[in-house]
C-alpha cells in the first residue's frame, strides 16, 4: 500500500493545525481591526437564523455556556473538514496513473496532484465561507475593510497553510512514497508556533485597545445621586442573592459572540426621526449633561420562573427623557427604535421613556464604566419592561417612530412588542433537595415587580395554608426586594412554594407559562429533605 493509515493520520492532523492557524491569524487580525471573526461571523448568523424554540432551549439549558458551546461546534465542524482534507492531500493516484508500472516515480514536489488540488480547494472553499458571512452577518465592524479583513486573512492563511501540508518534497528520491516525514514535521511545528504566537499576540492586543479605553473614562459625580440604601434592606440569610448584583455576576443575554469593545472617542448616538431637532450625541456630550443616578432591577424575557436571569444594580446615566424633550416628539409618534453597533434593533413603547420613570442612557454600573459585556460606552436602562424591548447594548441609533411603521429584531422573531415585567418570586434557600436538620428552619429569596413594587410575599409548605414572610426594606419600587420566611421543619420531604403581590395589589398566577411570548408566569418551588 503506497500511503500507510499512519501517513493519512499524519496529514489529517496537518490539516487541522493548518486550519488553527489560519483561525488564529484570524483572530489576530479581528483584534486589530475591530471586525469580526470568521468563527463569530458564522456563530451570529446561526443564531440569526436559528427557530426561536431553539434560541430558547439554548438559553434555558445552557445559559451562559450557549455561546462558547457554539463557537466550539462550529470550531469542530471546520477541523473535521480540515483534517478530511489533509488526508485527502496525502492521497496517490492509481500506479497505472503514475507510470510507476514502468519504473518512473510519481511526480515529485509542490501542490500539482488533483488531490492535493482538493485539499487547497476544501480551505479555499472553506475560507470564502467565512468571507461571505463576515460580510452579511451582524457585526460590531461598520466598515467594509474592517469587517472582511479577518476572513480574508484567515483564507490566505488557510490556503498557504494547507499548500505546505499536503506538498511533496522535491528532489529526495529516498522518499518514494512522497512522504518526508522530516519536512512534514518542520511544516506543522512551524503553522502550530505561527498559530500560538497569534492567540497570544490577540491577547495583548485586545487588552490594550479595550481596556485602556475603558481606563481612561471618568465618570462625573452624578447631578441627582441615588439615595443611601436602607438599613435592612440585604436579608440577613447566608445564600440569599446579594440585593447589588456584582458587574462579574450580572446575567448577560444577547446574541453577539465577540463582544464589541468601542472607542468612546468614536461613539456617536444619532437621536432622529418623528422629531423637530436631530441629535448627534458623542460620548462626552452625554457626559457633561445631566446625570442621574438610580437603582434598577433588570429581568430577562427569557428568565424561567425561579430562574437566574434577573439582576440589581446602581446605574449613572441621562434621562432619556431629557433628550427627547430637546429633540422635541412629533405629535403621532408612539414608539422609539433603537438599534446597536451590531444592526439589531429594539421596539420600545415611547410612554414608558417620558412618563416620569427613570429611563436612562447609562454610562455607569455599580460605581464605574460599563462593563464591555453589559454596553460600554453606553446603553439603555428602562424600569419595568422586560430587556428586549428596552435594554440595548452599545446603542447608537436612537430612531422616534411608531410601532405600526417597523419591526424589530425579536418581534420579528415571534416576540410581543411590548413587555411589562411580571410579578415574580424566587427562592433562593434552601437549594432545590438540600437537606437540612428537622427543628427551625428558614427559607429566603427575592421578588420583583419592577415599576409597581411588591407589596407582600407569601410561602406555602406542602398543601398547607399560604403564610406572609417577612420583607426586607424597600429600597424603590424599581429594584427587588428580598423576603424571609421562618418555619419549623419536621422530618420527611417537603415542597415549599412562593407568591409575590405587587403595589397594585395584584397577586402573581400560579398558571404556568412558558417565556415567550412575553415573560414566563408561574410559581416558583422547591423541594427540601428534612432529617
Amino acid at each position: 500500500m503506497r500511503n500507510s493509515w499512519s501517513q493519512h493520520a499524519a496529514s489529517a492532523a496537518g490539516g487541522v493545525i493548518a486550519a488553527g492557524t489560519a483561525l488564529a491569524v484570524g483572530y489576530l487580525v479581528a483584534a486589530i481591526t475591530g471586525g469580526p471573526w470568521p468563527v463569530d461571523a458564522v456563530g451570529v448568523q446561526v443564531i440569526d437564523w436559528a427557530p426561536g424554540p431553539v434560541k430558547d432551549f439554548a438559553v434555558r439549558e445552557l445559559g451562559t455556556a450557549d455561546r462558547p458551546l457554539l463557537r466550539v461546534g462550529i470550531c469542530a465542524v471546520l477541523a473535521a473538514a480540515a483534517a478530511l482534507a489533509g488526508a485527502i492531500g496525502r492521497s496517490q493516484p492509481p500506479a497505472a496513473a503514475t507510470g510507476e508500472t514502468s519504473g518512473r516515480r510519481p511526480p515529485a514536489g509542490g501542490i500539482g496532484g488533483r488531490w492535493q488540488l482538493v485539499a487547497v480547494g476544501v480551505a479555499a472553499g472553506l475560507g470564502l465561507v467565512g468571507v461571505g458571512f463576515a460580510g452579511g452577518s451582524r457585526s460590531a465592524a461598520t466598515g467594509v475593510a474592517e469587517r472582511l479583513l479577518p476572513a480574508i486573512a484567515t483564507l490566505v492563511v488557510a490556503v498557504v497553510a494547507m499548500a505546505l501540508v499536503v506538498r511533496r518534497p522535491r528532489g529526495r528520491a529516498e522518499q518514494p512514497d512522497g512522504f518526508d516525514r522530516r519536512q512534514f514535521l518542520l511544516t506543522v511545528s512551524a503553522l502550530a508556533v505561527v498559530g500560538a504566537a497569534s492567540v497570544a499576540t490577540t491577547r495583548v492586543v485586545s487588552f490594550g485597545t479595550g481596556e485602556s479605553a475603558r481606563a481612561k473614562v471618568r465618570i462625573p459625580r452624578p447631578a441627582d445621586p441615588a439615595r443611601a440604601l436602607p438599613a435592612g434592606v440585604q436579608a440577613d440569610v447566608p445564600g440569599v442573592s446579594s440585593f447589588v448584583t456584582p458587574n462579574s455576576k450580572f446575567y448577560r443575554v444577547d446574541t453577539l459572540l465577540q463582544v464589541p469593545r468601542i472607542d468612546p472617542d468614536r461613539w456617536e448616538l444619532r437621536v432622529h426621526g418623528m422629531v423637530d431637532r436631530e441629535l448627534r450625541l458623542s460620548f462626552r456630550d452625554l457626559l457633561d449633561r445631566r446625570l442621574i443616578e438610580r437603582d434598577v432591577t433588570l429581568t430577562c424575557v427569557s428568565n424561567e420562573v425561579g430562574g437566574p436571569y434577573v439582576g440589581n444594580a446602581r446605574w449613572i446615566g441621562v434621562p432619556i427623557a431629557d433628550i427627547l424633550a430637546e429633540a422635541g416628539v412629533r405629535k403621532g409618534a408612539d414608539a422609539v427604535k433603537s438599534t446597536s453597533i451590531d444592526g439589531l434593533t429594539i421596539g420600545t413603547p415611547l410612554a414608558a421613556l417620558t412618563d416620569g420613570r427613570d429611563a436612562l442612557f447609562a454610562v455607569a454600573m455599580n460605581g464605574e464604566p460599563l462593563p464591555f459585556e453589559h454596553g460600554f460606552p453606553v446603553r439603555m436602562v428602562v424600569p419595568g419592561l422586560y430587556g428586549y424591548v428596552s435594554a440595548t447594548k452599545w446603542i447608537v441609533d436612537f430612531e422616534v417612530t411608531r410601532f405600526q411603521d417597523f419591526s424589530a429584531y425579536w418581534t420579528d422573531r415571534g416576540w410581543s412588542a411590548e413587555a411589562p415585567i411580571k410579578t415574580a418570586a424566587r427562592i433562593d434557600v434552601p437549594k432545590g433537595f438540600a437537606t437540612i436538620d428537622a427543628g427551625p428552619a428558614v427559607a429566603a429569596g427575592v421578588a420583583w415587580a419592577q415599576h409597581r413594587g411588591i407589596r407582600k410575599v407569601e410561602v406555602q409548605v406542602d398543601d398547607g395554608p399560604w403564610q406572609e414572610a417577612d420583607l426586607a426594606a424597600e429600597d424603590t419600587i424599581d429594584t427587588w426586594r428580598q423576603w424571609t420566611f421562618r418555619w419549623t421543619a419536621t422530618p420527611g420531604n417537603h415542597k415549599l412554594t412562593v407568591r409575590a403581590t405587587d403595589a397594585d395589589g395584584k397577586t402573581q398566577t400560579d398558571q404556568r407559562t412558558p417565556p415567550r411570548p412575553n415573560g414566563s408566569s408561574g410559581l416558583h418551588n422547591t423541594v427540601v429533605m428534612v432529617r
